[in-house]
């Protein structure tokens, strides 16, 4: 899977959305002007450390039964330390992908979230950079 490069989370935009308090139900509807509540700000709810975040964009089918699918946008937080099993945005060897981190028995491996790819292992010699983990995905509905 590869990634574009990634785009700076350099310029806070103040935007509070409309939430509304009542839950979605799936089949009678019922109207939502009247349980209209506060605004959020997307900022506020997805950024925990705006200097250390970025958003890049996916290109590729590697991570897609982990949600994660081309043309997707992912929050990435620089400030996260990776741990096993996080999703995070990598270089290795001089090309971007994102893929699950796995550190098992002092080796470390990218997996794939598909079974057509093969668990990438690093090895001695090979150039490995975390840039981040993934905080969250965003994607258009399907």
């Amino acid at each position: 899977m590869e990634i574009s490069t990634p785009i700076p989370f350099a310029k806070r935009t103040n935007l509070k959305l409309p939430l509304v308090s009542a839950s979605v139900e799936a089949g009678f509807p019922s109207p939502a002007d009247d349980h209209m509540e506060h605004g959020i700000d997307l900022n506020e709810e997805l950024i925990r450390n705006p200097a250390a975040t970025f958003l890049i964009r996916v290109q590729g089918e590697s991570m897609r039964d982990a949600g994660i699918h081309s043309g997707d946008t992912l929050i990435v937080d620089k400030s996260v330390t990776p741990t096993d099993r996080k999703i995070v945005v990598a270089m290795i060897d001089g090309n971007f992908t994102v893929k699950r981190f796995r550190k098992t028995n002092g080796r470390i491996f990218l997996e794939a979230a598909n079974s057509s790819f093969e668990p990438i292992e690093v090895t001695e010699g090979q150039e490995l950079t975390i840039f981040g983990v993934v905080s969250y995905i965003i994607h258009q509905a399907r």
